[in-house]
């Protein structure tokens, strides 16, 4: 297959049950799942839903925002700074806690989305790759490389995916 996308391979080929992330749309589109996703962290679970949303944004593995009040009490605190998406508007930043492990900034949420993104309000992503584990269904996920997006890698998603060194231009 030859690159649709000038500066990068051509896409993985999805097989039965998989999805390309260069067929997911940009702007990104939301999908709410009823997949079971679970966060461990510190030796515990700390946050455990089948009310998760999908974020699918072409060259990235989805990323996943869960509903805040799925998360143990005291797994989130409020930490200093944001950034801004182009799409999605100013994102804040949490502490993560669990057991005797806290990791600064390592979840990220909306509080006033840009219009198209409402559903984001209430939610919270975390970066797969701070975190002891993260799991869809029961399968342990890959993060996405560099840190920058937090996508969520796991065997229904084929790449190639952005965030690898000299992905950038992407």
């Amino acid at each position: 297959m030859t690159p649709r996308w000038p500066g990068h391979p051509a896409p993985v080929t999805p097989g039965p049950g998989q999805e390309s992330v260069w067929d997911y749309p940009r702007p990104p589109r939301l999908e709410p799942t009823g997949e079971r996703i679970v966060v461990r962290l510190g030796g515990e679970v700390i946050a455990d839903t089948t009310n998760a949303v999908r974020v699918l944004e072409t060259s990235h593995p989805p990323v996943y925002y869960l509903p805040t009040e799925d998360f143990v009490d005291g797994a989130l605190t409020p930490a200093e700074g944001t950034s801004m998406c182009e799409f999605k508007g100013r994102a804040k930043y949490q502490d993560v806690h669990g057991g005797d492990v806290t990791l600064p900034r390592a979840a990220w949420y909306y509080p006033t989305p840009e219009p198209g993104y409402a559903e984001l309000v209430g939610r919270v992503a975390v970066y797969p790759s701070q975190m002891d584990a993260c799991e869809v269904d029961g399968e342990r996920v890959a993060a996405q490389a560099g840190d920058f997006y937090g996508g969520w890698i796991t065997a229904k998603v084929v790449g190639p995916f952005k965030g690898e060194p000299g992905t950038l231009g992407w």
